[in-house]
């Protein structure tokens, strides 16, 4: 069996190049064939010992998950549909706007969370992406984008928000992330690299300290009561411990904030009052809001909140001093907006354990 040279980050790659008795320079050659020129055929990889190459072919691959979707927005928004086996299924955004390109990435099949407002939770999870399944989608979106050998990269930006929760695959995710931040890599800031958790206390200490990046916490209720029926693993990590990490993390984080995301599901969260009371509970922690107009699925059982009532929420929190955006919607017609990531996933597991036993 070959080995998949897109789950190497730089320690690994020169781990396999030192086992078949190779110089390290020869995997920083590698590396920047594989992600900066995005070549899969070490036949094209020209300053590498034409033995080498043939070495390479008979026992490694370059071999990202295969496309068997690409659907494309009316604002320009295009999403890709991966085949990750086992009759499963992962999408991957990219998001032009005009002066960056952001890419929204996948981390599993399906999510274990079952946050009550969003598609990928109610459809099932089946497994961890490998890192080669996560980075394999920045390494494809290159490639159908045009954007290799040399030319102007389409994507400046990285976001860990697509199908599932980041810091619950955090093993394979760390050696992605390495990679997205390699120069012989795709050779982007720790401040252009975004993970979004929905607040795995553990996973978030552990991320400060190996590989800090953008942090975004899903939060969506502003005390504890309301945000556990909206996400159940506040159960376990409440809104008092989560704002602890967030803190903790801004220590080595590369920006001085944390992005806080909020939904807003009319008649739910929305209300003035909920504003308020975020705005108190925020005040303990260096943030940026982000509402998000919630995105509708089949059978939700919620609905968006209207653009005044959105309008007021934002007024509150930007009287108190807390900077406050408004998400704009973004691939709404091909369902490739916020919550909307569904894929194709065979559920193996009963949801009940899955919850109860997340992030133990």
């Amino acid at each position: 069996m070959k080995t998949n040279l897109l789950a190497f980050d730089a320690a690994g790659m020169g781990a396999f190049f030192a086992a078949i008795g190779e110089k390290p320079f020869r995997a920083r050659q590698v590396l920047r064939w594989v992600h900066r020129a995005g070549e899969s055929e070490f036949a094209r990889m020209s300053d590498l010992a034409r033995g080498l190459r043939e070495r390479l072919a008979a026992t490694a691959e370059v071999i990202p998950p295969r496309m068997v979707g690409d659907t494309t927005a009316a604002d320009g928004t295009r999403k890709w549909l991966l085949d990750v086996g086992a009759a499963n299924a992962v999408e991957t955004v990219f998001i032009p706007e005009t002066e960056r390109g952001t890419l929204c990435v996948s981390t599993q099949a399906g999510c274990t969370m079952a946050c009550r407002f969003c598609s990928t939770g109610r459809q099932g999870f089946n497994r961890n992406l490998s890192t080669a399944e996560i980075v394999g989608q920045l390494w494809w979106a290159n490639r159908a984008l045009g954007a290799v050998h040399g030319t102007d990269r389409a994507i400046s930006n990285v976001v860990l928000m697509g199908m599932g929760e980041p810091l619950l695959n955090l093993d394979n995710l760390l050696p992605a992330l390495r990679l997205m931040l390699d120069d012989n890599g795709y050779g982007l800031s720790r401040r252009r690299v975004t993970v979004s958790t929905v607040g795995i206390v553990p996973m978030m200490d552990r991320l400060r300290e190996e590989c800090p990046v953008a942090l975004a916490v899903s939060l969506h209720a502003p005390n504890d009561a309301l945000r556990s029926r909206l996400v159940p693993i506040n159960e376990k990590y409440p809104l008092a411990a989560l704002f602890a990490a967030c803190r903790r993390y801004l220590a080595r984080a590369p920006r001085d904030f944390v992005t806080f995301e909020y939904v807003m599901l009319d008649g739910v969260n929305d209300a003035e009052s909920h504003a308020r009371e975020l705005a108190r509970r925020l005040a303990e922690v260096p943030c940026k809001v982000n509402l998000i107009p919630f995105n509708p699925f089949p059978a939700s059982g919620f609905a968006r909140s209207p653009r005044a009532a959105v309008r007021r929420f934002a007024d509150i929190l930007l009287a108190a001093g807390i900077v406050t955006t408004t998400r704009k919607t973004r691939g709404e017609d091909i369902d490739a907006a916020c919550g909307q990531l569904a894929g194709r996933v065979h559920d193996r597991a009963r949801r009940a354990a899955r919850v109860a036993g997340a992030a133990a």
